[in-house]
């Protein structure tokens, strides 16, 4: 796949999977997410392999991500959105959205999915509801898989 690369305010987001920093995208999961702590690092490094990433760097250094999962075709889902502390307020992650929603491969899909339980207003501004039918939906959830590992 082509690698996209934005320039905003001495920001860049790229697409490059090799410029990616796994060990801080790992610590951050691990012990600032609420939502992967404990993770194993080789369970990062599988998921950003097998995933459409955006790295967000200031003068080279990896300070947010987010990646996607998908088909290309019918549907995508959006893990692991984070900006660090010390740039977050600057807009990232709402330029970051509109990098991952404006992505050519992204285009015509039927269905986005993310979970969230802190940005609701930031997806809310690029279409995402809560769930209009509830009932329909079904998960195996599993959240103490990283406990046994």
């Amino acid at each position: 796949m082509e690698i996209v690369e934005n320039h905003k305010n001495g920001y860049v987001i790229s697409t490059d999977r090799k410029k990616l920093n796994v060990a801080l995208i790992h610590d951050f999961l691990t012990n600032e997410s609420g939502w992967s702590n404990g993770i194993p690092y080789e369970k990062v490094e599988k998921s950003i392999n097998n995933s459409l990433n955006f790295g967000i760097y200031f003068e080279d250094n990896l300070i947010g991500f987010a990646r996607v999962i998908s088909d290309f075709s019918t549907i995508a889902y959006i893990g692991d959105i984070f900006i660090l502390k010390a740039h977050r307020g600057l807009g990232l992650s709402k330029w970051l959205m509109e990098v991952i929603m404006g992505h050519n491969e992204l285009q015509g899909l039927r269905r986005w999915i993310l979970l969230t339980s802190t940005a609701e207003w930031l997806y809310e501004k690029y279409g995402f509801t809560k769930l209009p039918q509830p009932e329909i939906y079904m998960e195996k959830h599993n959240p103490k898989v990283y406990q046994s590992e």
